[in-house]
């Protein structure tokens, strides 16, 4: 059985967001990590590289999410190495989705969104910590700040929109949930995915584009 009370002291609370582009996808997080009420954490990553076509965001235990993703990486070099070519975001959801579901009896405290390329589709997918996953159309948020940035979210989006705007509102979004969520807060990282590649925005270049 599950101790809640171990699962209080664990590093967590985030704010993630996916949205699905017209061009790609865009992915965004914060940088705090908390233990209950104190912060643990000013640099906390919660966005990963897996591949120029595959990232996933992390919200949950921090332990639990890094094992996640570097079994991730090693499963995709391996996959690599056999098919010639890398896990697209509908593999590595089936990968994660069965090994989560194997540890239900003792499960991953995470919520996972993997985001990229998939031939010419543009994908984001939404994981729980027992393995169900859903195939988001157009946005997802995950973490403690998760309802307030999809409450912006669902004010602006639009089918057309493109990476370089979503950029604009993952920032806004992720600004929105700092104000009302105290578990997410100090700075912002937001990737892109395109068929340009696999593209790591600096605070320089988003303070430019929030101008």
């Amino acid at each position: 059985m599950v101790d809640r009370d171990f699962y209080e002291n664990i590093k967590k609370g985030t704010t993630t967001v996916g949205i699905v582009c017209s061009d790609g996808v865009a992915m965004g997080a914060d940088s705090r990590a908390t233990m209950d009420t104190f912060i643990s954490s000013s640099e906390a990553v919660k966005i990963y590289h897996i591949n120029d076509g595959l990232a996933m965001t992390i919200a949950g235990g921090v332990g639990d999410a890094e094992y996640l993703v570097k079994l991730l990486k090693m499963q995709d070099e391996m996959y690599t190495m056999e098919e010639k070519k890398p896990l697209t975001p509908t593999s590595a959801t089936s990968l994660l989705s069965l090994i989560l579901q194997e540890n239900k009896g003792f499960p991953f405290y995470v919520q996972l969104v993997l985001g990229g390329l998939n031939k010419n589709a543009h994908e984001i997918y939404n994981i729980d910590p027992v393995g169900g996953y859903t195939k988001e159309s157009r946005f997802t948020s995950t973490g403690s700040g998760s309802l307030t940035a999809l409450g912006y979210l669902e004010g602006i989006y639009e089918s057309s929109i493109t990476t370089q705007e979503a950029v604009k509102h993952i920032a806004k979004a992720l600004k929105i949930a700092m104000k009302r969520d105290s578990a997410t807060g100090d700075s912002t990282k937001i990737v892109t995915i395109t068929k340009k590649g696999f593209k790591d925005y600096t605070k320089e270049e988003m303070e430019k584009l929030l101008k």
